[in-house]
Parts: C-alpha cells; sequence; structure tokens
C-alpha cells in the first residue's frame, strides 16, 4: 500500500498504482467527479399525480438516471408479460430501476417471496421495506436464496424505525443484505443529523431518499433541498466516505405540491448536481 505522499509523487510522474489504494482516495487522488460515482435517481412517488408513462418521461426529462418505483406505479401483482413491458419503457428512456417500496413484509413466507419473485423479474436489486421485527428470520432466507437486498425504510416520528438505532438494532446479527434505506427527511422529523446517520449505516446503506423539511419536528412542511435541514453537500460527502454501493438506490423524493411538482423538483435536482459538482 502506497504512503499518499508517495502515492502523490509517482501520479504526478506516472499516475500509476491508483488501484492499489482505498477506493474514496483513489476517486479523490485522480479527479474523478463524485457525480460519476452517485447516480442521481428519483423516487416516482414524487410524480404520484402523473400517469407513469408522464412520470418516467418527466424524471427523464428532468436528467435523472435511475428511478426507484412504488406499487402504485409498478405494482407487485403485475404479470409476467406486464413486468417485461415496464423494463423496457424504462431502458428505452435510459433509465434504470434502482428499487421498488416501500413494502410490507410479515410472517407470510409466501407473500414475503411474492415480492423477491417480482423484484427478480423486474431486475430490481434494492427493495425499501417496513418489515415486522418478528420477520426479520424469514428474510435472512429470502435474501440469500434471491441474493436481493432488503433496505429497512424509516418514517419519522411513532414509526417502529424512527431512530437510526432502531434500524441498526432490527439488522444486527442479519445476513448482511439486510440494511437500510435512510429517508433524510423523516431522520430530521425525528431530530436526528442526515450525515452522522449515513455514517451510523456504513456498510449496510442500500438507499438513500434525499429529502428535507423546515423543522425538526414531527409536523412539518417539506421544503427544496438545502432550505431546510439537510447538508446537501455534506449528504454527498458522507455517502463516498462509506462507500455507498453503485448498485444502490440514491433517490430524490418531494412530497409537495403533487399536482405540479415538476419545477420544483428541477430546483431540487439544480441543488444536488451543483452539491455533486462542487465535490469535484
Amino acid at each position: 500500500m502506497y504512503s499518499r505522499r508517495r502515492f502523490l509523487s509517482q501520479t504526478m510522474i506516472a499516475g500509476a498504482a491508483v488501484a492499489t489504494l482505498p477506493s474514496f482516495l483513489s476517486r479523490v487522488a485522480v479527479g474523478a467527479t463524485p457525480a460519476s460515482k452517485l447516480k442521481l435517481g428519483i423516487q416516482l412517488y414524487s410524480l404520484r399525480g402523473f400517469d407513469v408513462d408522464k412520470a418516467l418521461k418527466s424524471a427523464k426529462e428532468l436528467g435523472f438516471e435511475q428511478v426507484e418505483f412504488y406499487s402504485g406505479m409498478f405494482p407487485l401483482e403485475s404479470s409476467a408479460e406486464a413486468i417485461a413491458a415496464m423494463r423496457k419503457k424504462v431502458e428505452d428512456l435510459g433509465l434504470t430501476i434502482s428499487a421498488h417500496g416501500v413494502n410490507g413484509f410479515g410472517m407470510d413466507q409466501a407473500a414475503n417471496r411474492k415480492v423477491f419473485e417480482f423484484a427478480k423479474a423486474a431486475g430490481i436489486r434494492n427493495i425499501s421495506a417496513d418489515p415486522d421485527p418478528k420477520a426479520m428470520g424469514l428474510l435472512d432466507e429470502l435474501v440469500k436464496e434471491f441474493d436481493i437486498r432488503i433496505a429497512i425504510h424509516n418514517h419519522g416520528p411513532r414509526h417502529r424505525y424512527n431512530k437510526v438505532v432502531d434500524t441498526l438494532r432490527a439488522i444486527e446479527g442479519h445476513d448482511p443484505r439486510i440494511g437500510a434505506c435512510a429517508d433524510l427527511g423523516h431522520y430530521i422529523r425525528s431530530g436526528e443529523k442526515p450525515v452522522e446517520v449515513i455514517r451510523a449505516l456504513k456498510g449496510r446503506l442500500y438507499g438513500i431518499h434525499l429529502k428535507d423539511f423546515a423543522d425538526e419536528k414531527d409536523v412539518t412542511k417539506g421544503v427544496i433541498l438545502g432550505k431546510g435541514h439537510l447538508d446537501v453537500r455534506g449528504v454527498f460527502e458522507a455517502l463516498l466516505s462509506t462507500d455507498f454501493p453503485a448498485d444502490g438506490a440514491m433517490s430524490l423524493e418531494y412530497e409537495e405540491n403533487p399536482e405540479n411538482p415538476v419545477e420544483d423538483i428541477r430546483e431540487c435536482v439544480a441543488v444536488a448536481k451543483k452539491a455533486l459538482a462542487d465535490l469535484g
């Protein structure tokens, strides 16, 4: 392993040996932009006022690279033909499907299995979830069988996965493919700092919902990224430093103005892309 000083001197001469350094250091040292490491997607619930075709076209026009579906736009009960058609629709737009959720899991393993079968057919790597804590052992079996991740989603105060410690306790001792989808807005509502949450979930973080709220309290209003309590640049720095997986789901989720959200979302995208560019 090269020292940083030796690496920098050799980089000036030959630019070699990058592969021998830790992934984060190599990103910084060779000047690769964070934008090339973090794919900005959207949870399509943000566009729930549109039909699925308009939502997908809007996602493409807004500059997203990937989409996270929810059942209202991509039902779990979809036929094989409908799943194939949706995959083609997404691919034809040059997008990818990063995740699906939020999905519940309980003690009915046959019902749990159907969600995994749907995800496998749809080519989905990450399932954001709100599982019954008693069902974690059942999920261990399914993530091993399908090699698909479960990402526990928090929903703020009064939810069973309110604080980051609640998620950490839930996943402790379980298959490493069982981790978290951190809704940063809901963590703000719960009085927690998103950057600290990301660091606490290192190695088990498979999804992010980029969301901002005006106040650190239960009942509050969603705002454009960075206009509330979300440190947008700090979030991206934390994701890079904790090696957020390339096939994870980093999704903007904007819940306000559902009938006409496009311009608000466009403003959020601009904030996110500027923060990524600044890191470069």
